[in-house]
């Protein structure tokens, strides 16, 4: 399917000067917004701060305690 969009011309050049060889405009904007989708296990292991994540660990822990479960009838 082909959808018609609008384009201000300074988005149009900069699309343009992207393209390569044989590519289309649509080749263009998927290998631009590909890289913006990562899976999650590209962030595993990535938090850069440990002691803001050992603080992020035990507020979740205390959260955690606090919540109150309830019993569900299906």
């Amino acid at each position: 399917m082909t959808r018609v969009i609008s384009l201000s011309d300074n988005a149009y050049e900069e699309l343009k000067r992207l393209k390569k060889g044989g590519e289309s405009f649509s080749d263009v904007i998927i290998k631009i917004t590909a890289k913006e989708r990562k899976p999650l296990t590209a962030f595993f292991g990535k938090w850069p701060d440990p002691k803001e994540l050992n603080r992020i660990e035990k507020d979740l822990d205390k959260e955690r305690k606090k919540a109150k479960l309830r019993d569900v009838e299906f």
